[in-house]
């Protein structure tokens, strides 16, 4: 599918800066969106934030054939070494304590949990807090936060710096914590604002007791949404939610997160029952994502204990070390620790081809907050990509994809008993839900998405050039 070409602006390309808060080494979304305005003829850039420890430097730099201009990150153990040791002694820790270690890495299925100790969970001592651990504690958080904070602005300030420097006619901000580097850089130009909600914002799986931030970002988005000359968003629901909440005269345009078009992976190429050490003859449910909380991953482990002793969850992706210590050992109690599996992580455009050889996907995403709710998972469409039957837990959004295009089963995610009632019908029968998800993945491709995108930026470029 050719891509439509952008208006031009005094005969040259139009500038566009794309705005996040993240290096933007992996951000398929960010990457996607760039790469098509470049394919409609615009200079696209990003501008994203330095992360040393993972060898994403501040500076000028490429992913793949994309200019990423990284600001600077407020890494205080640099720039403030005297401070950071003082902290850490009045917290007793070592200097040393994770100074490399990032917060989430893949684990290599050959790695093995943590033995245990013999003793329940329950017959532990409860250990009671002393009125100095209590004040560490609360003096942490507070530090924490304050910290969080400064370095969110001292990326914006990095981030004005670059964006104004490159003079875009339009710049691009994914995600409302890049909503106010966005306005100062077009504050004063001709440039305009459009602004790509990732997620309902506002309701994200963010700790409830926060009470200052939330006015702070439902300001900046209420703001921002109606400075913004265009707004695009990634599931009809949020789309709704933002139409109705800010009171748009024009519905945001939905640019969903789906897979560039590519051939359909043929199963036998597919790796996941290698990369798990499983037979052929195996059943393979497949998971692919963050290995984290309000994913339905523990659901899902209680669940493989109802299913036959052939049934396997393999899992795809990367995630904390304590939590996933602490899935396994919730499979090894309820006896499916020989039957769940960590596979790693494969880059992006690797996923589809690795799933293939599954039997089926589970897309389950716990709606603990009404982003999640209205979430359109990456995972779904990936699996889909990857022409595999799916599970889904009854969300509006994708619930209605799953429906539409006949490709799996939904169950009500209450408990693990409907998780695996659904999959078991599944595995029943899996020839017409694989064949439907073939035919729905030449349908559902970046591609189409991609004709929207481009004619949102041809409007906000024509009242550009108006």
């Amino acid at each position: 599918m050719s891509i439509p070409q952008l208006p031009r602006l005094d005969g040259r390309a139009p500038r566009v800066v794309s705005l996040v808060y993240n290096d933007a080494s992996t951000d398929s979304r960010v990457l996607k969106t760039t790469a098509t305005l470049r394919a409609a003829g615009a200079d696209a850039r990003i501008v994203a934030s330095a992360r040393d420890l993972a060898g994403h430097p501040a500076g000028t730099g490429q992913v793949g054939d994309l200019e990423v201009h990284r600001a600077p990150d407020l890494n205080l153990t640099r720039m403030l070494p005297g401070l950071t040791r003082a902290w850490r002694r009045f917290r007793g820790k070592d200097l040393r304590e994770q100074a490399t270690a990032p917060s989430a890495v893949p684990l290599p299925q050959a790695q093995t949990p943590p033995a245990a100790t013999g003793r329940r969970e329950s017959e532990t001592a409860p250990t009671v807090p002393s009125g100095r651990d209590r004040l560490v504690a609360r003096a942490a958080d507070v530090w924490m936060r304050t910290y969080q904070t400064a370095r969110l602005g001292y990326w914006w300030l990095g981030a004005v710096r670059e964006g104004r420097s490159l003079e875009p006619d339009v710049v691009h901000a994914n995600d409302a914590n890049a909503l106010v580097p966005a306005v100062l850089i077009t504050l004063g130009t001709p440039g305009r604002v459009v602004y790509d909600s990732h997620e309902l914002w506002r309701r994200r799986n963010i700790r409830q007791d926060r009470w200052l931030a939330p006015a702070v970002e439902a300001l900046i988005e209420s703001v921002g949404v109606r400075v913004a000359a265009g707004v695009i968003t990634v599931s009809p629901s949020i789309a709704e939610w933002l139409q109705r909440t800010y009171s748009l005269t024009v519905r945001p345009t939905l640019v969903r997160n789906i897979p560039t078009a590519r051939a359909l992976p043929d199963p036998a190429g597919g790796r996941l029952r290698e990369l798990a050490g499983l037979a052929a003859q195996d059943k393979v449910v497949s998971y692919v994502g963050g290995i984290t909380t309000g994913r339905g991953l523990e659901e899902t482990v209680d669940a493989m204990a109802l299913l036959p002793p052939d049934t396997h969850l393999v899992l795809l992706g990367y995630g904390d070390e304590r939590y996933i210590a602490g899935l396994l050992e919730r499979a090894r109690g309820a006896g499916v620790s020989d039957r769940v599996h960590l596979a790693g992580s494969v880059p992006s455009p690797q996923v589809p081809q690795t799933l293939a050889d599954a039997d089926v996907a589970v897309v389950y995403v716990r709606p603990i907050c009404l982003s999640y709710r209205y979430s359109l998972p990456n995972k779904l469409f990936e699996s889909i990509h990857a022409g595999l039957p799916i599970v889904a837990a009854d969300l509006p959004d994708t619930s209605a994809i799953v429906r539409h295009y006949g490709v799996g089963e939904v169950f009500d995610a209450t408990t693990p008993a409907e998780l695996a009632a659904a999959i078991e019908q599944v595995l029943a029968d899996p020839t017409t839900y694989r064949a439907a998800a073939r035919e729905a993945a030449a349908e559902l491709t970046w591609e189409h998405e991609a004709a929207d995108l481009v004619g949102l930026y041809t409007r906000v470029l024509e009242g550009r050039r108006g």
